[in-house]
């Protein structure tokens, strides 16, 4: 697996580099299916004061693992990032496993032998809302009134369905989707 790293607001340190490498490297015994040359994880160092923040990027097939974890500390903040994706690895493990057979099947028609566990996913609830024109402001204050963590409404500029939603640091985020 490559490893791509980058820093905001701070200088990458080769020891930093190396350990950031050797951890997430690490990540690449999960991808038996693939060789790990061809996956390639883009690990993103930022400094905001006293919080230190690691984000990390895996795109694999048709599926992209995203953690980001902040600690006082950038190596502590690798250690956990790592954690966190290892379960979301382990969480998903039924779909990269259909995503890179289905890769495989694609690339050299060869069917594979191993079935994966099925792990079911249910729709336990359907909730329907009118979906009306606002502008991004207007659905923020909407959010925050309804005291979500995310609002889906029609942008009136653009006619287009958005979504804002509240970011881990206070900020807002707008989610625009693009037709492929």
């Amino acid at each position: 697996m490559k490893v791509s790293v980058s820093g905001k607001n701070i200088e990458v340190t080769p020891a930093l580099r190396e350990y950031a490498e050797k951890k997430i490297g690490k990540l690449s015994r999960h991808f038996n299916y693939l060789n790990s040359d061809n996956l390639e994880a883009q690990v993103t160092f930022h400094v905001e004061k006293d919080r230190h923040i690691v984000e990390v990027t895996i795109p694999v097939n048709d599926i992209i693992l995203r953690g980001e974890e902040e600690t006082q500390d950038m190596y502590s903040s690798i250690d956990l990032v790592v954690e966190k994706l290892e379960r979301q690895i382990e969480k998903f493990k039924t779909r990269l496993t259909k995503a890179l057979r289905r890769d495989s099947q694609k690339t050299n028609g060869a069917m594979l032998e191993e079935e994966a566990e099925d792990e079911e996913l249910k729709v336990v609830k359907v909730k329907r809302f009118a979906v009306k024109p606002m502008s991004v402001d207007e659905a923020v204050l909407q959010m925050n009134l309804l005291g979500h963590n995310f609002f889906v409404f029609t942008n009136a500029e653009t006619d287009e369905i958005n979504v804002v939603y509240k970011r881990k640091d206070g900020d807002y985020g707008l989610i625009v989707p693009e037709m492929m």
